[in-house]
């Protein structure tokens, strides 16, 4: 990857856009093949000027964020840390206090963060984490109270047992629903069969109340040997959870293994096949499942072949920046980029690739209350990028 000398505590750079190429009948974006070194260089993104603002860095593996109603953000970093930005991309030196001790080892440490629905008068904020448990790790979610630069009040109210010995796969992002319950993504951890043992929280999307108890309408709720936790199963790795803003719908984007990234619609009960269907194969090349689809799983309505490494995901539900209100937006992690789906209800009918392999691997993105669009990067020396139309 290009890394580009970057002067000042706020650099800018203005970017432009892509060109679009058939794909199998849909027409794919393709992300400028460079952005200059030097401020002030213009692209174009869909014909229309942008400002690519480095924000606040450097971040140690920065994975999740959230938007406090004074203006601040909430950013995790994954060896443990929970730190507090300003909106002129002050990082303040000191870390959020009481945060849970986490596994900070492979993809394991501190990982997803949101806020409470009713943050405002509550001020509890929702922390997910790999787990030291037993042997191993576990995904684990804690809530505590946000007073000042300490958690007050910590309290678990979620743990994705049992634990695993290695260090892949722990999910795990953070979504509340319309209906006010917790969504929670975890990863296989690892282990792809334990993605379709119902008496297992890996591999899964789980739901509970916000203080952890179970939802009576959940869909294994009285049923023997199945945890009441789970609201849909067969998931190898889920970094990517958000509500559609215009039906409500969960959508969740996963890890495939060679080949095979999905985007999924999660509905109650559903098995999203891995590891008996998939697109992808395994890192040996040797075929995984029974092929691409069977009776009784619910196929993705996006694959990437091959893997972008997909991480982070919003809806982009504003009219700040012209012609992308109703997108999917999607980080990538190896092919270091942000991909713009369009999309037509469930289906996506054009893919622009945007910022590829020029400001790293990006780890998380989210649509700002300003209708503009944050980017963590995920490296030692990471940071926090705000993506808006150019000004002036």
């Amino acid at each position: 990857m290009r890394r580009r000398t970057l002067l000042g505590t706020l650099p800018t750079l203005a970017v432009f856009g892509s060109f679009a190429t058939s794909c199998g009948g849909v027409q794919v974006g393709v992300g400028a093949s460079a952005l200059a070194a030097e401020a002030g260089e213009r692209l174009r993104i869909d014909g229309s000027a942008f400002e690519l603002v480095r924000l606040a860095g450097p971040l140690e593996h920065p994975w999740g964020m959230a938007f406090l109603p004074d203006g601040r953000m909430l950013v995790t970093e994954r060896p443990g840390r929970l730190r507090l930005i300003d909106e002129a991309g002050r990082i303040d030196p000191r870390p959020i206090e009481g945060v849970p001790r986490v596994w900070a080892r492979g993809q394991g440490g501190l990982l997803d963060v949101a806020l409470a629905p009713d943050f405002a008068t509550s001020r509890l904020v929702y922390l997910a984490y790999a787990a030291p448990l037993g042997n191993g790790a576990a995904t684990r979610v804690a809530r505590g109270r946000l007073d000042g630069h300490h958690l007050a009040d910590l309290e678990v109210v979620l743990t994705a047992d049992p634990p695993g010995s290695g260090g892949r796969h722990f999910g795990s992002r953070l979504v509340f629903g319309r209906d006010g319950k917790l969504y929670v993504s975890t990863g296989d951890r690892g282990e792809m069969d334990r993605a379709q043992k119902l008496d297992d929280l890996a591999g899964t999307i789980l739901r509970i109340e916000p203080d952890g108890r179970i939802p009576d309408d959940n869909p294994f709720v009285g049923r023997a040997g199945v945890r009441p936790e789970i609201w849909a199963y067969g998931i190898r790795n889920a970094q990517g959870l958000a509500v559609n803003p215009w039906t409500g719908e969960l959508w969740e984007h996963e890890h495939g293994a060679r080949g095979g990234d999905e985007v999924n619609v999660i509905e109650k009960g559903a098995n999203y096949g891995w590891p008996l269907v998939t697109h992808g194969v395994d890192y040996s090349g040797l075929p995984i499942g029974r092929g691409k689809t069977m009776p009784g799983v619910v196929d993705p309505i996006w694959v990437w072949t091959p893997s972008i490494a997909p991480s982070g995901m919003a809806f982009y539900d504003s009219d700040r920046i012209p012609g992308w209100k109703g997108s999917l937006l999607v980080g990538a992690l190896a092919a270091q980029m942000l991909v713009r789906l369009e999309l037509d209800g469930r289906k996506v009918v054009k893919e622009h690739r945007l910022l590829q392999y020029e400001i790293g691997r990006i780890r998380d993105v989210r649509m700002g209350p300003d209708g503009l669009v944050y980017l963590l990067t995920d490296a030692a020396d990471g940071a926090l990028w705000r993506l808006g139309p150019a000004t002036g």
